[in-house]
């Protein structure tokens, strides 16, 4: 009778054992899926967050630098430029810095710009934040639009004249071009958690350093066409 006991005694301590471990385990990879918010831990890389730096700081606008450098001169181009790098620099600095809060290490996180303009600022300020945010973001999107629509326009008529001549009649409407770069927009802007698309990012920043490399080759092209000898 001892023995069945014993043997009963046994088994069950050793199921609460198996059981204590499964639960260990649960709870290591609970532990693990999320960060010390409650939040799902985020999976970002060294990659991943380089290319969201370079997406946000090279754009197409890099396609009118040499222009506005010209436009400036030497001196006063290289100054704005390094002027604008340091105000840059600094600007995420402090971003970095407001991720945080009280503390940058261990303080609650910010997830987005608002929050930390709340969390600092408080008040009515956040709001006036995000009006001014929506219509920054509506502005761009209506600029890209445009100049979206005007790019597609001067290849259709570069590709008529390379075809008909420079004395075609050649005429390419923006309005479609706007109307379906707009809608193309719209559906885009459905995708849902289209920021966690890492894959997305890459490709900005190679389409980043693509703007540049025209940039370049356009730059070189016209230094070749009108005066060569600067070339050397």
């Amino acid at each position: 009778m001892n023995v069945d006991n014993n043997n009963n005694h046994e088994r069950s301590r050793s199921t609460s054992d198996q059981n204590f471990s499964i639960e260990d385990v649960e709870s290591s990879d609970k532990s693990n899926a999320f960060d010390d918010d409650g939040r799902v831990r985020r999976t970002g890389t060294l990659m991943t967050a380089s290319a969201h730096i370079i997406t946000a700081v090279i754009g197409s606008g890099v396609l009118s630098l040499a222009w506005a450098v010209a436009q400036l001169g030497w001196i006063a181009g290289t100054l704005a430029l390094i002027m604008f790098s340091v105000i840059t620099l600094f600007t995420s600095s402090l971003l970095a810095n407001f991720y945080r809060f009280p503390d940058p290490i261990t303080g609650t996180r910010n997830y987005t710009y608002m929050q930390a303009v709340e969390t600092y600022l408080g008040g009515r300020k956040y709001r006036f934040c995000g009006i001014a945010q929506y219509i920054n973001l509506v502005g761009s999107s209506i600029g890209y639009t445009i100049t979206t629509a005007f790019g597609i326009g001067a290849i259709k008529r570069a590709t008529c004249i390379h075809k008909n001549g420079h004395t075609a009649a050649c005429h390419a409407s923006n309005e479609l071009s706007m109307l379906i770069f707009g809608v193309v927009q719209i559906v885009l802007s459905q995708i849902p958690n289209i920021s966690k698309l890492s894959g997305l990012s890459v490709i900005a920043a190679i389409m980043s350093f693509t703007y540049s490399f025209i940039g370049i080759g356009l730059s070189v092209s016209r230094i070749a066409v009108h005066d060569p000898g600067h070339l050397t």
